[in-house]
């Protein structure tokens, strides 16, 4: 069961946690390049504050972007700014989200994401959740996928799992940490099930496409190959 009340708390502590972190930066390191492939910082931080007004806009009923077009011009856009400008920003989306979060609401409600995605209204916190950790880890700054909350490292672990159930060419997988395990892939092809074993931080990485997965080990054939998300 969702409790969306818990997962909005837990953005507003992850928000809190990125914003200290943000704010020990200078202007240059804001354009220094993230982990992210082809964006800075600036890029990340730009990307984290439009998302909280696009999930605003997903509560509200209107769609969550304008167009993908739209999107990429206001990252580009937003991420050249100074830093206060940056942190300004975040701490206002951030706030805005909160605000339309703590709104009363029927939080069973489907609402729809991008590229036609749909989801129960009561998933967005923790959607915003995800944003805020991952990409918190995407800058580069200190925060690993080790320091991310173990209850959050499950949570994402399973909603990843899931995301890739019955995908076309990824072969039945059971992931474990040697205590908990979940399992993905199964694809029309059949094939023997894969078992793939490491610790929380790395298996995350590896199905958030922050890590290749060499930390894993696999068993009952080669680690499996993911597409994008």
């Amino acid at each position: 069961m969702i409790d969306h009340a818990h997962d909005l708390a837990s953005v507003r502590d992850a928000t809190e946690r990125l914003l200290t972190a943000v704010g020990k930066l200078d202007n240059a390191s804001v354009t220094h390049p993230s982990r992210l492939p082809g964006w800075t910082r600036g890029h990340v931080l730009a990307h984290l504050a439009r998302n909280a007004d696009a999930l605003v806009n997903v509560l509200e009923g209107r769609p969550m972007y304008a167009s993908g077009e739209v999107r990429d011009a206001d990252i580009e856009r937003d991420a050249p700014r100074a830093l206060d400008l940056q942190l300004a920003d975040l701490r206002e989306s951030a706030a805005r989200f909160q605000e339309a979060g703590d709104a009363p609401a029927d939080w069973s409600r489907t609402v729809e994401l991008r590229n036609g995605v749909t989801d129960s209204a009561s998933r967005v916190p923790f959607r915003r959740w995800a944003e805020v950790e991952l990409h918190h880890v995407d800058l580069g700054i200190g925060y690993e996928l080790e320091d991310l909350p173990a209850e959050f490292t499950e949570r994402e672990i399973d909603f990843l799992a899931d995301r890739f159930a019955g995908h076309p060419g990824v072969p039945s997988t059971r992931l474990t940490d040697g205590t908990r395990a979940w399992s993905t892939g199964g694809d029309a092809a059949g094939g023997p099930e894969v078992t793939v074993t490491g610790f929380p931080a790395d298996l995350l990485g590896w199905l958030a496409g922050r890590r290749t997965g060499a930390a894993l080990t696999a068993d009952g054939g080669p680690l499996p190959a993911l597409p994008p998300l």
